[in-house]
C-alpha cells in the first residue's frame, strides 16, 4: 500500500535526478494521484517515452519544447499549461532553464521518495 503524503513544503534539498539536467521533487500524493516539480537545465532533453499515468502540468519559469510521437512538437512558457494522456508518447527539449509543476493520476509508484 502507498503511503499518504498530504501535505509537503518544496525543499531544492530534496531534488532526485531524473536525467542529466532535469531533477524532481516529489511533493504531496496518495495512490490516485501526485504532485512534482522538475528543475529542467536549459539544453537537456528526455527522450521520447510513455506511462500509464496522465500527465498535467503547468509551466512556472523557462521554455520546453514538448516533442509528440508523430514529429509534432509544442512549446510551452511561463504561465502555460498541458498535458500528456495515458500512454501518450512525449518526450522534451529543454530551452531555457526551467521550472515546472506536474500532476501524475494514478501516482507513480517509482517516484515515491
Amino acid at each position: 500500500m502507498v503511503e499518504k503524503v498530504p501535505i509537503a513544503h518544496l525543499d531544492p534539498s530534496k531534488k532526485v535526478p531524473v536525467r542529466p539536467g532535469i531533477d524532481r521533487v516529489t511533493m504531496a500524493y496518495n495512490k490516485d494521484l501526485m504532485l512534482c516539480y522538475f528543475y529542467l537545465k536549459k539544453g537537456s532533453k528526455l527522450e521520447l517515452h510513455r506511462h500509464v499515468a496522465v500527465q498535467n502540468g503547468f509551466v512556472i519559469k523557462g521554455k520546453v519544447r514538448f516533442l509528440k510521437e508523430d514529429g509534432s512538437s509544442f512549446e510551452a512558457g511561463p504561465g502555460d499549461g498541458y498535458v500528456f494522456d495515458s500512454n501518450e508518447m512525449h518526450g522534451s527539449e529543454v530551452l531555457e532553464d526551467s521550472e515546472l509543476i506536474e500532476c501524475f493520476t494514478p501516482m507513480r509508484p517509482e517516484y515515491v521518495p
